[in-house]
Formats: C-alpha cells, sequence, structure tokens
C-alpha cells in the first residue's frame, strides 16, 4: 500500500488530490476518499495536495492513524 487517507478527511472530502491523481486510483467513500492500494504508483501528489493534511504514505504514517489501512484494505 503506498498512501493512506487518514481522519481529517472524513466531513472535509475536498477533492484537490483527486484531481492531481494521474492515475484516477482515489475513489469516494460515505465518508472520505479511498486509495486504491492496486492502482497507486507511489507518487505522492496527492500528499502534497490534500488541504488538511490527511495523506500519508504507509511508512510515515502516525500511530494514531494506524487503524486506516485496515480501513482502506476493507472499502477495496
Amino acid at each position: 500500500m503506498a498512501y493512506i487517507i487518514t481522519e481529517p478527511c472524513i466531513g472535509t472530502k475536498d477533492a484537490s488530490c483527486v484531481a492531481v491523481c494521474p492515475v484516477d486510483c482515489i475513489y469516494e467513500g460515505d465518508d472520505q476518499y479511498y486509495i486504491n492500494p492496486e492502482e497507486c504508483i507511489d507518487c505522492g501528489a496527492c500528499e502534497a495536495e490534500c488541504p488538511v493534511s490527511a495523506i500519508f504514505a504507509d511508512r510515515a504514517l502516525p500511530a494514531e492513524m494506524r487503524g486506516y489501512v485496515e480501513k482502506n484494505r476493507a472499502y477495496f
């Protein structure tokens, strides 16, 4: 898994990340956006664009956000 969208996205869903994704791997869920790990090319464009700092590389995910890895897996 390359990037994970976490809690700050819930309720915000700005979509700036969707606009910059070169492979269209970000999908809208009921409460937040999700990145498809099979499609993500690990470019980081979404992370820099997120206005609420909700996107993290999996290797840099804060401990308190680790539950979002499973939430992302369950979505896909």
